[in-house]
């Protein structure tokens, strides 16, 4: 297996699902319990498999930068810089521009929380021989997905796109994960093109791509909804490494009342009135909720205020607010 492999993550988007929390900061460094998003999308690759990160961005590229900057890793991060939309094949095209290894490219959709295990794609790729290999996930409804036709010695003969219910090939979904062999990358164009639509389709159609189907769990943190069910599945499967999580909630550092939440994660130093009753929650650090709060389904947002008596549901609010 080759060591210190090239990761690029897509982060191209302009988080507008997950507004007002986004229009000051870039969706990836936004908190995922105590990492951000981005960390949380790139942790599923053992450090030992990576040399560089190139992180194709079209927005809030000198927040990511500056974050880096500070960080201390054991591998390089570069940006990749979209000065427009160019989809996910000219994303990558641009950021291939940034390689410089010879081994096969891990390439990772920014927005998904999953338990994908990249070192058994990896040894997938490697014995089938593929010139890309795809991570699966099964769904009960494919028809708002792209579907994959995957024989049974592993390998993808085709895609279906947004199958009519009863019609569909499978119900395996690309899970945003995916291994490309050098020589392909080296192909892509920097034009707005689709990775999925353009790229993938005749790679399959010639027997050069492989697909494995992974269990545990697959979230697309992109909505106020799936970013909250991300935040719990990393609580209940232990993806924190500060904090501490009592039932079925993460509270950060400095929480004294962590009684009034159920299935929350509570950033560091949130103070919540005891009287007050939380449940399905993200609370950014800082924030402080006042006396008989009641919140169901709700983003509250970094140093914002929550004042005596507020009930609200499946809302979002913005950072250094009060309400």
């Amino acid at each position: 297996m080759p060591q210190n492999m090239e990761v690029i993550v897509l982060v191209g988007g302009f988080g507008t699902r997950l507004r007002p929390w986004t229009e000051d900061r870039a969706k990836p460094l936004l908190p995922i319990l105590d990492k951000t998003l981005l960390e949380r999308v790139i942790e599923v690759v053992p450090e030992d498999l990576i040399s560089r990160v190139i992180v194709a961005a079209g927005h809030g590229v000198e927040q990511i930068e500056n974050f880096f900057s500070k960080k201390n890793t054991n591998y390089e991060v570069v940006i990749s810089v979209e000065n427009e939309a160019l989809g996910t094949g000219g994303a990558v095209g641009l950021a291939a521009k940034k390689l410089n290894g010879t081994g096969p490219v891990l390439i990772l959709n920014g927005d998904l929380i999953s338990s994908v295990n990249v070192s058994e794609l990896l040894n997938h790729h490697e014995k089938k021989g593929a010139r890309a290999t795809l991570s699966l996930w099964e769904v009960e409804d494919p028809s708002r997905f792209g579907v994959c036709d995957l024989d049974e010695s592993g390998m993808i003969r085709r895609f279906q796109e947004k199958p009519d219910t009863g019609t569909e090939f499978s119900n395996f979904i690309n899970a945003g994960c995916v291994i490309v062999s050098r020589d392909l990358i080296n192909n892509f164009s920097s034009n707005k093109h689709s990775m999925e639509r353009v790229v993938f389709p005749s790679v399959a159609e010639s027997g050069d791509m492989a697909g494995l189907v992974f269990s545990g769990y697959f979230v697309d943190a992109g909505t106020p909804t799936s970013y909250i069910e991300a935040a719990q599945t990393c609580i209940k499967n232990n993806r924190f490494t500060s904090g501490k999580k009592i039932d079925d909630s993460w509270y950060g550092k400095g929480v004294q009342n962590t009684s009034s939440s159920v299935r929350c994660s509570i950033g560091d130093n949130v103070s919540i009135d005891e009287t007050s009753i939380l449940s399905d929650c993200v609370v950014l650090k800082n924030a402080i909720i006042g006396k008989d709060v009641k919140l169901e389904r709700c983003l509250i947002g970094e140093a914002s205020i929550i004042s005596d008596k507020t009930i609200l549901s499946d809302a979002v609010i913005n950072h250094y607010s009060t309400l």
